[in-house]
């Protein structure tokens, strides 16, 4: 099974990107847009001057409980950035997402409750509500992780969108938002 596939059948519809734009954005933004396979993991990554963004990581089954998330994870905090990723809400019917969230909480990542995350899904046309998480090495706050996830929405979600999916994704000031004011 090759790389997308793995991420295809673990990461639920609305949350993938097609190949196509994963490809496109390790080719024309591989300065910055990254992939990290072994035989038992895939992680797609950017990292950016200021921050890195996890976009997917997977840990096939049979591996989880070795520690590779957690190596995975301890090499990207060695870079000495914050680190943000999406993740879905708990639910609990669904033990996965619970587990998941376990996860980075014992891997030091904080949720960023004061950000709103609303996106329509261009293969479902259904809204889907995630949860921006974050790991910082000098205590970033939550308006700075604001400001790099409307980055990272800007450069990597919706890159090239009309392109390749015949659509566009909705504004990032629809999609992101800040539930509190932000303090000048």
């Amino acid at each position: 099974m090759n790389w997308y596939e793995k991420l295809n059948q673990y990461f639920p519809v609305e949350e993938m990107k097609s190949k196509e734009h994963m490809e496109l954005l390790l080719q024309e933004k591989g300065d910055i847009y990254h992939k990290s396979e072994g035989p038992h993991h895939v992680m797609m990554f950017a990292e950016f001057e200021d921050f890195l963004f996890i976009d997917y990581l997977f840990v096939s089954k049979s591996a989880r409980g070795q520690g590779i998330g957690h190596q995975l994870l301890d090499n990207l905090k060695k870079k000495g950035k914050p680190i943000i990723l999406e993740v879905e809400p708990v639910d609990e019917d669904e033990a996965d997402t619970q587990k998941r969230q376990r996860f980075y909480k014992r891997e030091g990542f904080e949720n960023a409750e004061s950000i709103g995350y609303r996106r329509k899904s261009l293969a479902t046309n259904q809204i889907n509500e995630m949860e921006i998480l974050f790991w910082s090495p000098s205590n970033e706050p939550e308006e700075s992780i604001f400001n790099k996830m409307k980055h990272t929405y800007e450069n990597i979600h919706t890159y090239k969108d009309i392109e390749l999916y015949g659509a566009s994704y909705q504004d990032v000031e629809d999609v992101l938002v800040m539930k509190e004011p932000i303090e000048e």
